[in-house]
């Protein structure tokens, strides 16, 4: 590592396992995290009624170019390492890009039939454009273009099946040391934890570490099936790239 802070983007969607790869980071004595920062952004511009939107509008700067700038700012703390969990829904077309060429990208992904199933439990209605599939194909394509690398990709289920192996790869394509304590964390909330925890994360809040990869029957029909089918070359881009592939 260099003496300046390492900025990683982590890209993912909603309902995978984005919120316990923030507990893994944050329990690494180096690193400072910050959880879904352009979220009241999102919310402003969309108009979208989610779960607690006054909340999550009020907890956050609303300016997109506000929140560039801290991501591109003091690391808090002054820790080595500035893990930033972003939804790759959240980037809008308006938004410039061409400050994002300071972070080192990641991009986590979940079979688009199971997050499908997993969001319509706790929002109705979905969208190509909320599940962040093709947002992510898209910035994934343009870190490759920029900077003639393929950038890391993580699968949720390949974490969960063999997460000290899935976090080891990650860390040597970033580049830093692995550590055991992004393995197991305390259960309960944490400060850094968006004000719409009490709607999402019920089960990170009781997780120690990564829970055990399960496999269960995913079956959609109507417009979901269409919508997961309209997900899956976006995903299948990227799963070909995934770490230990």
């Amino acid at each position: 590592m260099t003496s300046s802070p390492l900025r990683i983007a982590m890209w993912s969607g909603p309902r995978n396992i984005s919120t316990a790869m923030m507990r893994a980071f944050e329990n690494r004595p180096d690193t400072a995290v910050v959880d879904e920062p352009f979220y009241a952004h999102y919310l402003a511009e969309t108009g979208l009624d989610h779960p607690m939107r006054d909340a999550v509008m009020a907890s956050q700067p609303t300016d997109w170019r506000a929140v560039a700038a801290a991501m591109m700012g003091p690391v808090p703390g002054g820790k080595a390492i500035f893990y930033q969990k972003h939804m790759a829904q959240h980037l809008l077309p308006h938004m410039d890009r061409d400050w994002m060429d300071g972070l080192t990208h990641c991009f986590l992904i979940r079979e688009p039939a199971r997050v499908l199933a997993s969001y319509a439990q706790k929002r109705e209605g979905a969208t190509l454009a909320d599940l962040g599939f093709a947002q992510q194909a898209e910035l994934f394509q343009r870190v490759r273009d920029t900077t003639g690398r393929t950038p890391p990709v993580l699968d949720s289920r390949d974490v969960l099946t063999d997460p000290r192996r899935q976090l080891t790869l990650l860390c040597q394509a970033l580049d830093i040391p692995f550590t055991g304590s992004m393995l197991a964390w305390p259960p309960g909330r944490r400060d850094t934890d968006g004000v719409w925890a009490p709607h999402w994360y019920h089960a990170v809040e009781g997780s120690t570490g990564f829970q055990p990869y399960k496999h269960a029957p995913v079956h959609l029909d109507g417009k979901m099936a269409r919508l997961a089918a309209a997900c899956q070359p976006h995903y299948d881009a990227l799963y070909a790239h995934r770490l230990g592939a």
